[in-house]
């Protein structure tokens, strides 16, 4: 098998409103070649429907000096400019030290469309006549392929003109180049199209041309949602100033980050065809840019302290598609919640999974718990009753199969052969290790999805008393009776260095690394409180505490590797849920480290923090193949400004 190899984000520029995304390098040019695997690209829902998009200015590359985003927080669109200086002059002139002639690449992108502005800038006395280029190329690769690190052939485009307008398409997509003035020509047997305009720069003057890409895709399994997005500019200032008992003013990290954070959150709102106005956060960019069960509910649970409306949609969107059969291809089953929706089969190393796929053990009980909290913050109570019956169906699931083989835990195992082999959010195939770093293997019980199925089932009892449904006592005492399995069986160490296993594996042995996992057992109810008090220590600890966020994986596991996807680095998202928990056990002291890590982040990732990075301190290593933005990250900004409204932490003056 080639050694395909995931291409790397981490200094590519995102520009998104989805479904329609642009990653470019640092100087705004799309090069993916098809020699060397690249996720730069003008991509689609799950298409790189342009795979080159490069200037050139008097048959030279324009000298990159600044990248600046500059989005409009009140609605869908992204915008980045990306400046650089021109060298190759079409007139003999004196040079001297200062930049006489720049090219501001603006870069606007909304769902279907990205448009580009080329404003000329120039210093010189004398007019100016410029060749610009923009030559395109399209591989239709799909973004499966892509993340494989798969390299794709330019696709030979059957153009059609209308006036400024050149019209092709693909499949399922119809595509159209607007290019106000410019030449256009084919070359390289119709791959390449080559945008040609000659633009006059008068002396000391500016002057520019537009092109821009407009794009309908009859096929996808997910569009641009309909409806109010968050009011970024209201809610930012609503959870600011934060009211900090010592009369200490807000952290000045604060308010930069919640924009950005919210405004990112805009571009990923996402919905089905058939319910255009149900909007959901889609996962994140570039890989996952659709509807994911675990990461979409968790999005909009963090997100509930300033809104219940996505909650409510991302509810209905996911039980318009529960499961309703058992199939081993799918990992499908009655009231189950889906794992990811696609267009077709998603294929990526040794997993190939359907377009519906539900290999998720924690999304169904994810989303019980969602539900109960929405309607505590205020979901509509209609709203809430029109949900019943899939409340019901996954609580079904929970008692009929969930614990597959009757131990009394809540566990998971790929029984396809070709399906995710970790399905809780550690989903990597090397994630549950023991502290000597070997893998477990067999049926997996994690240990935050026991605190999960205890919070389901406690809080979907409630739901169904307060709505006069049966089935109360039941789930009560099945709670109670999993809290009690949970004391006996997951506990390692003793006296005050006790914690709660990673998991158990196949053969019941406890999985006894160090790790996230069990801070999100926090605030769930599973634990009692001074349970919760050790736990709490034991994450603040500094071999768990990175100085920028709660490492996945302690630093002195055998497995620990700080660059490891889920085994040493730090995800903001997981950050944030323990911080939630903190915060729901009144365990505020023990949050004041993790809150400074993720404002510091916020700095180090200019606002916009990724899936994950390195878990080895301060310095803000990249995780070189993480998606940025992500929603469960960019939702996290949310949780810390909560954490920090109902506490003393870094009241600094």
């Amino acid at each position: 098998m080639p050694n395909h190899q995931q291409p790397f984000l981490h200094e590519l520029v995102t520009t998104l409103a989805a479904p329609t995304q642009v990653l470019s390098g640092p100087n705004g040019d799309v090069t993916s070649s098809q020699h060397v695997s690249s996720a730069q690209g003008v991509i689609h829902a799950d298409v790189r429907v342009l795979s080159e998009a490069v200037i050139s200015v008097n048959g030279q590359s324009p000298v990159h000096i600044a990248t600046t985003d500059a989005g409009d927080p009140s609605d869908h669109t992204d915008g980045t400019t990306f400046v650089s200086l021109i060298r190759a002059l079409p007139v003999e002139v004196e040079v001297g030290a200062d930049p006489q002639l720049r090219l501001d690449r603006r870069r606007v992108v909304t769902p279907g469309r990205v448009a580009e502005t080329l404003t000329f800038s120039s210093t010189l006395d004398v007019p100016l006549q410029l060749s610009v280029t923009l030559a395109l190329r399209a591989d239709y690769a799909s973004i499966e392929s892509i993340k494989w690190g798969l390299t794709a052939e330019p696709q030979p485009l059957d153009l059609s003109r209308d006036g400024d307008t050149w019209s092709w398409s693909a499949t399922d997509l119809q595509l159209r180049l607007i290019a106000p003035h410019a030449e256009v020509e084919q070359r390289d047997e119709q791959t390449r199209i080559e945008l040609g305009w000659s633009v006059p720069v008068p002396a000391l003057g500016q002057a520019a041309v537009e092109w821009a890409l407009e794009l309908v895709d009859r096929g996808a399994a997910v569009v641009a949602a309909q409806g109010r997005p968050l009011a970024v500019a209201e809610l930012v200032e609503s959870m600011l100033p934060v009211p900090f008992p010592t009369g200490g003013a807000a952290d000045a990290r604060l308010a930069p980050w919640l924009q950005r954070s919210l405004t990112d959150l805009n571009a990923l709102r996402m919905a089905t065809p058939d319910a255009p106005h149900d909007a959901f956060f889609a996962a994140g960019s570039p890989w996952y840019l659709t509807l994911f069960g675990r990461d979409s509910l968790w999005a909009a649970r963090l997100l509930l302290p300033v809104d219940v409306n996505h909650a409510g949609s991302t509810l209905r969107t996911l039980a318009a598609r529960q499961g309703v059969a058992v199939d081993v291809d799918s990992a499908e089953q009655p009231g189950k919640i889906l794992h990811e929706l696609r267009r077709g089969q998603f294929s990526f190393g040794q997993s190939s999974l359907p377009p519906v796929y539900f290999g998720t053990v924690d999304a169904t009980l994810l989303w019980v718990c969602l539900l109960h909290d929405a309607w505590r913050a205020g979901l509509p109570e209609d709203e809430v009753r029109a949900l019943l019956p899939a409340l019901q169906a996954a609580l079904g699931w929970l008692s009929e199969y969930a614990d597959a083989d009757g131990d009394g835990f809540v566990e998971y195992i790929d029984e396809s052969g070709h399906g995710l082999a970790n399905q809780g959010w550690k989903d990597s195939g090397d994630s549950i290790r023991f502290a000597d770093g070997s893998i477990a293997t067999g049926a997996v019980a994690l240990v935050e999805v026991q605190g999960y199925a205890y919070e389901a089932a406690r809080v979907g009892a409630d739901l169904l008393e307060a709505f006069g449904l049966p089935g109360v006592d039941r789930h009560r005492r099945w709670a109670a009776e999993l809290a009690e399995r949970f004391r006996t069986s997951f506990w390692c160490g003793s006296g005050p260095d006790r914690y709660p296993a990673l998991a158990l594996d196949g053969a019941k042995r406890r999985v006894d690394s160090v790790t996230s996992n069990m801070g999100h057992l926090l605030g769930t109810g599973i634990l009692d409180a001074e349970e919760e008090r050790l736990v709490a220590r034991r994450l603040a600890a500094p071999d768990m505490d990175s100085g920028l966020g709660l490492r996945t994986m302690s630093c002195d596991a055998g497995g620990y590797w700080p660059l490891s996807y889920h085994c040493g680095s730090v995800w903001p998202h997981d950050t944030a849920i323990v911080l939630a928990g903190l915060n729901r056990a009144g365990l505020l002291s023990e949050a004041a480290g993790l809150v400074e890590g993720l404002l510091q982040a916020s700095l180090v990732f200019d606002g916009r923090l990724p899936e994950l990075w390195s878990g080895e301190g301060t310095t803000g290593v990249p995780y070189p193949a993480s998606c940025r933005p992500q929603a469960w990250s960019a939702a996290a900004a949310v949780t810390v400004a909560e954490v920090l409204g109902h506490g003393e932490l870094l009241a600094r003056g």
